[in-house]
């Protein structure tokens, strides 16, 4: 199983780590560049600093829902990026697909097909 996280896409909303029942996402500094990139994402995905979604973040920017869409640092409530650190322990479940408020999180199952988050 390969999990990874479209970091431009990311909000920092952390509902992925609060949902997923094996610990497959950790949040991490949009500061910090080796670990906000820790997972498998490929180019073009990867946290390069700067660079966010326009669409994104227009949708996200403003909404007061208690999230600290797009901050540099996670607070423990949200903030930071989501990395897959550990995409080999995914069971599939799919709560983090449905939960993901950037749509930025896929998984790659073990026969090769691919899951993408449709936020609910």
């Amino acid at each position: 199983m390969d999990v990874y996280v479209n970091k431009t896409r990311c909000t920092g909303c952390q509902h992925c780590k609060d949902v997923c029942p094996v610990a497959v996402f950790e949040m991490h500094s949009r500061k910090d560049l080796e670990k906000a990139n820790a997972d498998t994402a490929p180019e073009g995905m990867k946290w390069d600093g700067k660079t966010i979604d326009p669409s994104d973040y227009a949708k996200w920017k403003d909404v007061q829902d208690g999230h600290k869409h797009f901050a540099d640092e996670n607070d423990g409530t949200s903030g930071g990026l989501s990395v897959a650190v550990a995409g080999s322990a995914c069971i599939l479940c799919q709560a983090c697909l449905i939960e993901c408020e950037g749509e930025c999180i896929h998984i790659i199952d073990d026969s090769g097909v691919k899951y993408d988050s449709i936020y609910k």
